[in-house]
């Protein structure tokens, strides 16, 4: 049984929901390639991590089956009169999971600690300038100017107990290294971590005392990473899980004959590119460049982008489930750029000719680094690539690791040409303009996840233009030279959106949504 949706056209068409039936309850297990490698809300700011953690801790907002925004630990919220920024009024009566009671002061904590240097989200509150507690159930972040996609934007911004966590020495989170909070948690969320064994397995049960309606029927949830992919659907169709994300795409066929299995599909609105060392002086895996970084010039970066074939990529690698994108966020998304909508043709004459015009006739080697276990058959697109690239005279060493060392090396620019997916947390194309486009500036919290330091200072100076203009077509238009700015300088290479592709037993009735995160608390097992 096949299930399909199609999440190009808008945010409302970017989900599958399989409606819930009363069914007794039951134990499920589930799987992935990726253990979230901390859990900590704070401290890694990837997909993994925050979708495992959001059936754990919660926010003051939330995204529902649609994607939109809904109360969680905040009841209500309006703009402050007088001055730029947002009210938040908070839940009564809402525990954690140790029992203590949730009010301002957890909020308060958990926006210093996710606003530190410490923490790999701080980027979420650049536009922060002051955050009070009015009373024990109201709280308000000061903005420096208007932002209406305030809200939006920390939807996955998740609340620590204070008390629990100074208590266990874990007041900051630990990035790259351990505390309390790295392997124990106390939310407010429809589940706890009863037990947690990095790498192997993760057991969730339910938190008697949630203050919402419970829509599942799940007694005990056991996830289990399976880095092997042959493994993870061996594992499915022999009754030992329950469910998988993703699996292989040469295996849907498989799955859909087999009775009793159901595949679902989609498109994630993670757009999966190639970056480059913008500010790195020179090459750092070259055989034949010495003392110069020829990816600072736009002409070898265009070069690039034509000698990619994503049609093929898709055809041979991706078995015709990708769609081509030509900006950083796919086509349905808020500030997409209909005015810029072309992307730079399959043409590897072209990209000789500009590496000609660059200085390079003869090409050159470089070091291109890949993930081997965090985008769907990320290693085989990135061995097809540099193959194109080879084909044009641009000789990539390929270095394919699991994500668990992949963003270290990341952060420690340790790379020539890197692949990165990304999703947009506010399905605004501001999104990405913040974390990837902006200049990295620790101490406004921008560019953080701006690898190679792509820096313009026009896209600079329209960020916060774009972030507090309120006249769509006015904001629009901001969005648009962003858009056309970048893509003349070839900031990035963006090939695809990712599919969803989840498999199940027909007996799992679950939703997924276009940001490939999976809630237990819409999970009915019949």
């Amino acid at each position: 049984m096949k299930i399909r949706t199609n999440l190009r056209l808008s945010v409302a068409t970017t989900l599958l929901l399989i409606a819930s039936q009363t069914a007794s309850a039951e134990s499920f297990r589930w799987a992935s390639n990726t253990d979230p490698q901390t859990m900590d809300p704070h401290a890694v700011n990837s997909a993994p991590v925050l979708s495992f953690l959001n059936n754990v801790y919660e926010g003051l907002v939330r995204r529902g089956r649609d994607m939109s925004i809904e109360g969680s630990l905040a009841e209500s919220w309006e703009p402050l009169e007088g001055e730029n920024g947002w009210r938040f009024n908070l839940r009564r009566g809402v525990t954690f999971h140790d029992g203590s009671a949730f009010d301002a002061a957890d909020v308060k904590f958990s926006y210093e600690r996710a606003s530190s240097e410490a923490a790999d989200v701080r980027s979420w509150f650049a536009p922060v300038a002051e955050f009070r507690v009015v009373d024990d159930f109201t709280v308000e972040f000061v903005t420096t100017a208007p932002n209406p996609l305030f809200p939006d934007s920390i939807a996955n911004f998740m609340i620590l107990d204070s008390d629990w966590a100074e208590a266990n020495d874990a007041a900051l989170p630990a990035r790259d290294a351990e505390n309390h909070a790295t392997r124990n948690t106390n939310g407010t969320g429809p589940f706890m971590v009863s037990d947690r064994d990095p790498g192997v397995s993760t057991t969730l049960t339910p938190y008697d005392g949630w203050w919402d309606t419970v829509e599942h029927n799940v007694t005990e949830a056991t996830f289990t990473p399976i880095g092997n992919a042959s493994t993870g659907l061996a594992a499915l169709l022999s009754g030992e899980i329950d469910f998988i994300q993703p699996i292989p795409l040469q295996d849907v066929g498989q799955v859909e004959g087999r009775d009793g299995f159901q595949v679902l599909e989609g498109l994630e609105t993670r757009v999966i590119m190639f970056g480059f060392g913008h500010e790195h002086d020179s090459l750092l895996f070259s055989s034949d460049v010495d003392g110069a970084n020829p990816f600072t010039d736009p002409r070898v970066r265009l070069a690039v982008a034509h000698a990619i074939d994503v049609d093929t990529i898709d055809r041979v690698v991706m078995r015709g489930k990708i769609e081509p994108v030509n900006q950083l966020v796919p086509e349905g998304i808020s500030g997409y750029s209909e005015a810029n909508a072309g992307r730079p043709e399959y043409n590897p004459d072209r990209a000789r000719e500009l590496l000609t015009e660059a200085g390079y006739p003869n090409g050159f080697s470089f070091g291109l680094k890949c993930t081997n276990d965090r985008y769907i058959n990320d290693e085989s697109l990135c061995r097809a690539a540099a193959g194109m690239l080879a084909a044009v005279g641009l000789n990539a060493e390929l270095t394919t690791m699991p994500v668990r060392n992949y963003w270290e090396q990341l952060r420690a620019d340790d790379f020539d040409m890197y692949l990165l997916g990304w999703s947009p947390g506010t399905f605004d194309a501001e999104h990405p303009i913040r974390f990837l486009l902006h200049s990295q500036d620790d101490e406004k919290k921008l560019g953080s996840w701006n690898f190679g330091n792509y820096s313009n200072a026009r896209v600079d100076e329209l960020l916060p233009a774009i972030q507090q203009e309120i006249d769509p077509a006015a904001r629009q238009a901001l969005i648009d030279e962003v858009v056309e700015i970048t893509q003349r300088d070839v900031a990035y290479v963006p090939m695809y959106t990712q599919p969803l592709i989840w498999a199940s037993k027909d007996n799992v009735d679950l939703t997924q949504r276009a940001d490939n995160f999976f809630l237990l608390r819409w999970v009915t097992v019949n």
